[in-house]
């Protein structure tokens, strides 16, 4: 798979909304990392050092009666966006938006907090443009 995002980086935006998701009460997975080389079917750790070449990097997000989310970026460019809640009219909500850097990432996480949530940073609840 081609290199596009670096998947660290995009992990420190991840790491770097912990506080902020907490602090409104929200329920938030580790951090997830799949090894590209890996047998199928690919496992995901939740240690980066298990990882030698990832090539995804991913959360899990819960929030009130049962509203969730789940974001997962791939190097080569895209991520895979689900997500249900209240918000949606409990409908589930699934995108590929194409992602270009880690600060593109990070206003996805963003938009998609605010949009299954409430709870983004402001001036985030833009949706993503979705991959074609």
């Amino acid at each position: 798979m081609e290199r596009i995002v670096d998947l660290d980086a995009a992990a420190a935006e991840i790491e770097r909304r912990y506080g902020e998701w907490a602090g409104a009460g929200l329920k938030v997975g580790a951090t997830t990392w799949r090894e590209e080389a890996a047998e199928w079917p690919q496992s995901l750790e939740t240690e980066r050092d298990r990882v030698r070449d990832p090539d995804s990097v991913g959360v899990s997000i819960v929030g009130a009666e049962g509203a969730e989310a789940e974001i997962t970026l791939f190097r080569g460019g895209w991520a895979d966006v689900g997500f249900f809640s209240e918000r949606t009219g409990w409908e589930a909500v699934f995108e590929c938006p194409a992602i270009r850097s880690p600060a593109q990432f990070g206003a996805v996480l963003d938009a998609v907090t605010t949009r299954a949530f409430g709870t983004g940073s402001a001036g985030s609840a833009a949706t993503p443009t979705t991959r074609q």
